[in-house]
């Protein structure tokens, strides 16, 4: 993600994982770029490509459950929450952090 006038790095969109008609979608953003919708416009436009580019079904998004900002990111994108993994994803500091998990289908367009 970059700002349209001056080519400026705003952040990141991934999709990963990609199998059988499931993927994965991961995002950052710069400090400065949030709170502007950067990443909800991101996600939803890489969502809205990857569906009819690679066949999926499904695409999940997973956040750190004590992170906010990700999980308003993931609503107004459009992935609805499905619940908590406990313990699911191994972070920097090298603990282990439980994850709401959502999840958005190609029938939910």
């Amino acid at each position: 993600m970059c700002r349209p006038d001056d080519g400026l790095l705003l952040g990141s969109v991934s999709l990963h994982r990609i199998h059988a008609g499931d993927a994965s979608i991961g995002y950052w953003t710069v400090p400065a770029a949030r709170g502007q919708g950067v990443a909800t416009r991101a996600v939803q436009e890489v969502t809205a490509w990857a569906f009819p580019q690679f066949g999926l079904h499904r695409i999940e998004l997973c956040h750190a459950v004590a992170n906010v900002a990700s999980c308003r990111v993931a609503e107004r994108a459009g992935y609805p929450a499905e619940g908590t993994l406990r313990q699911s994803y191994r972070y920097g500091d090298g603990r282990r952090y439980d994850e709401h998990l959502h999840a958005r289908l190609v029938t939910d367009v």
